[in-house]
């Protein structure tokens, strides 16, 4: 999959009510308030199916609704501790991010060239996580994997 850096506009927050009722619970839960700045950047988020970074984010929310960047920045780790959003990379000094909430785990191939990621899922890689976990007595809370390299169409360019 490769990322298209589009944010869907602000809609309905029904199609999104059991990511919306977690991420409200979990503020509630934890003494914070429910706003309407937060709400919008959690709904903005969680309709993004691609990877994204906070200047992205920040530049589509702007359009629609009344957002600083310093809101932003202050949602994002809620958004991550609430369990709805993951880092994903660094580059170029940005995190990337991810809505995970729903999503099967999967891990990514970052091209260093075009900087497109492509997403695959690998079993074994969750099997070897809890071996060696066993093995060290570790307890595992997850894990990423990312490969990076070239992708076929910028391999193709090189030569």
């Amino acid at each position: 999959m490769s990322e298209d850096k589009t944010f869907q506009p602000l809609g309905a927050v029904s199609e999104l009510g059991e990511e919306m009722e977690a991420f409200r619970f979990f503020l509630k839960s934890n003494g914070y308030r429910v706003t309407k700045e937060r709400e919008a950047i959690a709904e903005s988020i969680l309709k993004n199916h691609d990877h994204f970074d906070v200047d992205e984010l920040y530049l589509s929310l702007r359009v629609k609704t009344p957002v600083s960047k310093a809101s932003i920045y202050r949602a994002i780790p809620l958004m991550i501790d609430s369990g709805l959003l993951a880092e994903v990379y660094l580059e170029n000094g940005h995190m990337h991010y991810e809505r995970v909430y729903g999503r099967e785990h999967h891990s990514h191939l970052r091209c260093l060239s075009c900087h497109r990621i492509f997403e695959f899922s690998a079993p074994e890689l969750a099997q070897l996580e809890k071996r060696v976990s066993r093995q060290e007595g570790f307890k595992s809370e997850g894990h990423k994997f990312e490969i990076w390299g070239f992708c076929s169409a910028c391999q193709t360019e090189k030569n």
